[in-house]
């Protein structure tokens, strides 16, 4: 055993967060934490590694066992650059190098004592066991493995952002060489690239780890077991989130069915206790004092299942709808500082679709939607929103909040129409409870600011959702409801983020943004996975393929992007169709009207079809050239 709770309890002012929490972490435990947002786990980690004190009950970590938790990395010399505050982690095997270096300049200069050299040997020998030849190396793999480019290396840390200071502490953790990791969210300010480089790190990580993550592809990827605090409890499953479903589904109906099952039997044996009281006989009162025993014994036993905590409860409409089109951009540019973040961006939404945008961090996702908002200006190219197309925009900064307002005046001021009773009940179903409503925004968590910027979302009707990152800061529970909300929503989303649970379950396309262009891909993120050469390399680090393996890719390749022409070539024939039947159904309209406003609102509408129907035309004439140049592969 490495670590082990025996009864922890902590509580704060009159609120207990946990208490009776027992648990053991072995050796290769890689263990997610899982709870609602102020359930306490980042609480419990800080009393795992000293900065709390628990009310009551026992820590205990095994003679010898490094705990490395990323609040021990601390910056204390702003003047070091990237690279050489992340080579702090390893100050022992720098010390040992300068002693060598002295001891090598000795040599050099005439000392072969027989002391030097023993020296050197054992110094290089410890040197080579702790990792003295590669510690460099690592540290740079790493800092790069999370999303530092080459030149961020040499930057001073007193330059860095927020979030390069957290991925400056994580590369510190992860290269401590500790035998128990404590990761606090450490998917946080990391794109999808680096995600992947973290999971891959975990899997081959020799020690073991306790992580609390929202991120539900992540802990499946990299944990064999689950703990959830819940309820100011802790319950411990085995198995990946996923599993965790099945299994605490499957603990929820057992308690349920044991519960009706005691509370069935108290009923039954107190009809007997009722039944005894009305011989009123001597021998009956022997017969009641036996089974309120029983009663009693089955009632010190007897667990009520606990209710489930509050959850986000919501659902995104649409006002009205709009045109097939809803957004189409043309090779839009955008720079900064003379440095080209994005050209020739072409991207086609049309009604209901739920398109995902991807990409590194800095790709420029974020002054895409920006454009989109029209906050920035494109240095070339255009975009044009469909007909009747109304758009909501989720911030992931949260920029639209005023920090001076209150919960309630934020939604009321947004919404004027609205009671107060109608103000405080939808916030209440984002669960801002009694006095919470009149926390002011600079106040709230960031959990909380998000889920005030999502119900004001949610109020405005829009037919049309652009959402950045909306799963940041938000617990499981939520980014699950919010999944719920919006595989009901009646309009469109584009959504920029890196959540691939998400991505999974909603996308109908992604698209990946670069310095070059979107790149389209027409399915989820498994899907992305499986065409995205460059992310499967990262994700696999696959050994070179021989030639006959090669082309049965190749194969493989081909007969699944065939497929997909297929789909594509079928979908545009049927919306063609029905374009076509739209135009002939206002052609008539229009043939019979003496309404001049009218005829002019529906040749504006039969145009827009016309348009719509050639980009088809288009797209299908492309696409079924694609497959002839198939077929004739085949024939030749």
């Amino acid at each position: 055993m490495l670590l082990g709770l025996n009864n922890v309890e902590i509580s704060f002012a009159d609120r207990t967060l946990f208490s009776d929490v027992s648990f053991e972490i072995y050796e290769n435990d890689k263990i997610g934490f899982i709870g609602v947002n102020g359930s306490g786990k980042t609480t419990l980690l800080k009393l795992i590694t000293g900065k709390l004190t628990a009310d009551s009950g026992k820590i205990t970590c095994a003679s010898g066992i490094r705990v490395g938790a990323m609040e021990q990395f601390a910056f204390k010399n702003t003047d070091r650059t990237l690279y050489d505050e992340a080579l702090t982690v390893f100050s022992e095997l720098e010390d040992m190098e300068l002693e060598l270096a002295r001891i090598h300049d000795r040599i050099d200069f005439g000392d072969h004592s027989a002391e030097i050299i023993e020296r050197r040997t054992l110094l290089s020998e410890q040197f080579e066991r702790n990792g003295g030849l590669t510690y460099k190396s690592r540290t740079s793999a790493a800092l790069m493995g999370l999303g530092f480019s080459e030149s961020d290396l040499s930057l001073k840390t007193e330059v860095l952002s927020g979030g390069q200071l957290s991925k400056l502490q994580l590369a510190k953790l992860l290269l401590s060489n500790a035998e128990l990791l404590l990761l606090d969210e450490p998917t946080n300010h990391l794109d999808i690239r680096s995600v992947e480089w973290l999971e891959k790190f975990l899997l081959e990580y020799k020690g073991a780890y306790l992580v609390i993550s929202h991120d539900r592809f992540f802990l499946d990827k990299v944990t064999n077991r689950t703990i959830e605090l819940e309820n100011q409890k802790i319950r411990d499953y085995k198995g990946s989130y996923t599993r965790f479903l099945e299994l605490k589904k499957e603990d929820a109906e057992r308690r349920k069915k044991e519960y009706e099952a005691a509370v069935k039997e108290i009923n039954r044996i107190g009809g007997i206790i009722e039944q005894q009281k009305r011989w009123n006989q001597a021998h009956n009162y022997v017969t009641i004092a036996s089974k309120q025993k029983q009663i009693d014994r089955i009632e010190k036993t007897l667990e009520k299942p606990e209710e489930a905590p509050d959850a986000i409860r919501f659902s995104f409409h649409c006002d009205d709808g709009c045109g097939n089109d809803v957004l189409e951009t043309r090779n839009i540019a955008l720079s900064f500082d003379n440095k080209t973040l994005f050209s020739n961006v072409n991207i086609d939404i049309k009604k209901g679709e739920r398109v995902f945008l991807i990409g590194a961090n800095g790709c420029g996702k974020t002054s895409l939607f920006r454009i989109l908002t029209g906050e920035y200006a494109p240095d070339s190219g255009s975009f044009k929103f469909g007909t009747r197309v109304r758009f909501g925009y989720f911030d992931q900064a949260q920029r639209g909040l005023n920090e001076e307002k209150t919960a309630m005046e934020e939604i009321h001021d947004e919404y004027p129409t609205m009671t107060e009773t109608a103000v405080r009940t939808a916030l209440a179903s984002f669960l801002f409870k009694g006095d919470d409503v009149f926390k002011k925004i600079s106040a709230l968590s960031g959990g909380e600011r998000a889920r005030v910027a999502l119900l004001k979302l949610m109020l405005s009707g829009a037919n049309f959702l652009l959402l950045d990152e909306p799963t940041n800061h938000l617990d499981i529970n939520s980014c699950e409801a919010l999944e719920s909300a919006l595989l009901s929503y009646d309009g469109t989303i584009f959504v920029i983020s890196h959540d691939r649970y998400l991505i999974n379950k909603l996308a109908n396309r992604v698209y990946k943004l670069s310095e070059n262009g979107a790149e389209n891909y027409l399915g989820n993120y498994d899907f992305y996975l499986e065409h995205n050469r460059e992310a499967v390399v990262i994700r696999e680090d696959k050994p070179k393929m021989s030639d006959s393996a090669l082309d049965y890719k190749q194969k493989k390749e081909r007969e699944s992007e065939r497929r997909k022409l297929n789909t594509r070539v079928s979908r545009l024939e049927k919306q063609i169709e029905e374009l076509d039947e739209q135009i002939s159904a206002k052609t008539e309209e229009l043939a019979g009207l003496s309404d001049y406003q009218r005829a002019m609102e529906l040749s504006a509408e039969i145009d827009e079809l016309q348009k719509a129907q050639e980009s088809a035309m288009e797209e299908w004439e492309s696409a079924s050239a694609r497959l002839e140049e198939f077929s004739n592969d085949e024939a030749n």
